[in-house]
This record gives structure tokens, sequence and C-alpha cells, in this order.
């Protein structure tokens, strides 16, 4: 028995990257980091502005890891756990992680900056160039 899927009708040619980065974020059940994502005003040519802040107290810039994958943003974090410390009650781990968000085709990073424990990530969709582009029909006799 094979499973239906929104994208399993014949009109939707070529999604099946999308398909499978859906049912990878379904997968992703870690709350850690907790962030936000808010718009900002767009400006400047650009249809829309984003901001995702995730709360990264203790780690430093040199903890952290922003990339850039087709179309996957990733950050990471890792701390690491400093051995001749003492302590005789420990509440705050270090722990690491890594949070994806996916972005759509346009998206692109514009700049990052960690301060009081939060740690920004901007990002902007530039007004796209519209292409008309007409098809030749080849006749064959």
């Amino acid at each position: 028995m094979s499973r239906m899927t929104p994208f399993s009708s014949p009109l939707l040619l070529g999604f099946d990257a999308m398909e499978k980065t859906l049912e990878r974020i379904a997968k992703n059940g870690d709350g850690y980091p907790p962030y936000n994502i808010e718009r900002l005003g767009g400006s400047d040519g650009c249809l829309e502005r984003l901001r995702i802040t995730l709360a990264v107290a203790g780690f430093a810039e040199s903890d952290l890891d922003i990339s850039i994958e087709e179309n996957q943003l990733t950050v990471r974090g890792k701390q690491v756990d400093e051995r001749d410390r003492e302590f005789l009650h420990r509440g705050i781990a270090a722990r690491q992680f890594q949070r994806m968000f996916v972005l759509a085709d346009g998206m692109r990073v514009t700049g990052a900056a960690l301060k009081n424990g939060l740690l920004a990530i901007d990002l902007d969709r530039p007004e796209p160039e519209r292409l008309v582009r007409k098809i030749n029909i080849a006749v064959t006799e």
C-alpha cells in the first residue's frame, strides 16, 4: 500500500526535494535553543526581511557556527567543558545544539550578531526579476 502525500499529484513535478525537506523538519522535535522569528519592514527593493533570534546564553562567538548549504541554514553551538572547575551544584550544562531552518528560494543571510546572550540572524529576499520566456514550438511534417 502506498501512502498519499500532498506532493503525490501528477501535476506537481519536481517537488521531491521539498517533500523530503518537510519530512526532515517533522522529525526535528528538539526545542533547544528557543528562538523567535520576526518580520521586519521591507526596504530598498526587498520583498521581505526577517530576523531569527536564538537564546544562546553562555555561548561565546567562538562556540557558535552558522552555515548555509543549498537552501538550509544551520546554526550549531558547542561549548567545551572545563575540567578544572569544581561544581558544588551544576544546573547549567555545557550543551551542544544544532538548529536548522529551510530557506525559500531567493532568501539570503545578510548578517548575524551576538548580544546579551541572543544570536540574531538577519535575512532578506530581494525583489526577483520578472522573466517571461517565449518557448518556440517545433513543427515536424
